[in-house]
């Protein structure tokens, strides 16, 4: 019989996939703005924009997610992590109906080794039941049962209360050494 691998949940915007940096393209292009990611230390980008929440608008569309840009290292590093973690996918999908297929397949052709029992749309993510969560959102971990791990985005960089990982070098060196 194997052993029971410890589980780790990853959420994947913001950690596996770059939506920020989609909306901010979006953003500038519709806005004629030019803010960047050190423009939003510590807020989102309603916080900062012309047009408020307004921003929300790119969610609408179910495409949006389909063609984020990968994080860089997160492939390989969960590639890794698989060998020694049971690995799921937690995404809080429920925020934004509409995104469901565009995650779907954009996790399907970046991350293809993740099989689809372990791709979870969710909402509220203590639903997860799960050793570790690696998440951009400090509030998901309030409910969460396991250990919260942040993964830094420019909205959390002031947030204090959990472990924090910067990037996927960093996850590796937690969860592989």
């Amino acid at each position: 019989m194997d052993a029971v691998k410890p589980r780790i949940a990853i959420d994947m915007d913001e950690v596996m996939g770059d939506t920020l940096g989609k909306m901010l393209e979006c953003y500038n292009r519709d806005y004629a703005d030019c803010l960047t990611v050190d423009d939003l230390r510590g807020k989102k980008l309603r916080h900062v924009a012309k047009c408020g929440s307004e921003v929300s608008k790119y969610f609408e569309d179910p495409s949006f997610l389909r063609d984020l840009k990968v994080i860089p290292d997160s492939q390989d590093v969960i590639r890794e992590l698989q060998s020694r973690y049971e690995i799921f996918i937690a995404t809080a999908a429920m925020e934004v109906p509409a995104s469901f297929a565009a995650k779907y397949e954009w996790l399907k052709e970046h991350f293809d080794f993740i099989p689809n029992t372990h791709i979870v749309f969710c909402g509220d993510k203590s639903i997860i039941n799960a050793d570790y969560l690696i998440d951009d959102h400090a509030y998901q971990f309030e409910r969460f049962r396991g250990q919260g791990i942040l993964y830094t985005a420019s909205h959390n960089i002031e947030e204090t209360r959990y472990p924090r990982v910067n990037n996927w070098r960093e996850v590796a060196d937690l969860f592989l050494k």
